[in-house]
């Protein structure tokens, strides 16, 4: 009975392989002006963190935290934390890492700020996402490794690509939550005094929803550092291959080095973008 039911498995493997074997062939045009855009936004962001002296940068960072937290202490608390990357020689590393983290933020957000709010008035749309979103959470983060290779080759593209696919339901989730949680009184006073449809969005729900959507960008940060290891083993530059070299040569001070960094980095962005309903 078992070896019957074993022996005519649905075919999900194969059904992928053709899949992704027809995408390559008939995509193989679109993937390649894919693979240039995003090529150009990560040497932009490279180019704007490596080309400057580090402390001009961590005077930036600590800058625009000061305007976004009005906080001289989270401010001294981003400069210190630089400076502490800067004296373990980490910063080369983390200003690659900070590049796919920071790529993988504008795509997401990009796409998933509008989807969440299509989704928020429209349940059915969200009801149909829910549980692709779910597989795309779910799904072991080295199978996206897989076709992101297959497509992209080997780099940086390929490890933003598997990040971006990770970490995009959680814009989605976030973004349609705090649009539709939207008070019902605030939308029926927006309407009395006329406001079009669009007027409404963008001067009550988006208002009352930043909170929400603030949340899925620094749920966006932290699950893109967690990738940052995986994303090391396709040839993606950062914080991520110190941690593989440690692994391979079995380096306890290497590992534990390179991870801590890679807290601290977490820790200064979560600081940096924070925000709290008033």
């Amino acid at each position: 009975m078992l070896d019957w039911l074993t022996e005519h498995k649905i075919p999900i493997g194969k059904t992928a392989k053709t899949a992704f074997d027809w995408l390559q062939e008939v995509g193989e045009p679109f993937f390649d002006w894919l693979s240039v855009v995003l090529e150009g936004l990560i040497d932009a962001i490279l180019w704007v963190l490596q080309t400057p002296h580090p402390l001009f940068v961590i005077a930036a960072f600590a800058g625009l935290t000061y305007a976004l937290q009005r906080s001289w202490k989270t401010a001294l608390f981003i400069a210190l934390g630089f400076l502490f990357i800067l004296n373990q020689d980490y910063w080369e590393e983390t200003t690659e890492s900070l590049t796919l983290v920071l790529s993988a933020c504008v795509v997401c957000m990009a796409i998933g700020v509008p989807i969440g709010i299509a989704a928020a008035h429209r349940p059915r749309l969200f009801k149909a996402m829910r549980p692709v979103l779910d597989l795309m959470q779910t799904l072991p983060t080295f199978v996206y490794l897989i076709p992101a290779i297959v497509f992209f080759g080997i780099g940086m593209v390929p490890g933003l690509i598997a990040t971006v696919i990770f970490v995009l339901p959680a814009p989605i989730r976030l973004t349609h939550l705090g649009v539709s949680s939207t008070p019902t009184p605030l939308l029926e006073a927006a309407q009395a005094f006329g406001a079009t449809p669009r007027q409404t969005l963008l001067k009550v729900e988006l208002p009352y929803a930043l909170p929400q959507i603030m949340a899925g960008l620094n749920q966006t940060i932290m699950l893109s550092l967690s990738m940052v290891v995986i994303a090391a083993l396709v040839g993606a530059d950062g914080l991520g291959v110190p941690v593989v070299r440690a692994l391979n040569q079995v380096n306890t001070a290497l590992g534990f080095e390179s991870g801590f960094v890679i807290v601290v980095v977490a820790i200064m962005l979560d600081r940096m973008l924070r925000v709290e309903r008033k």
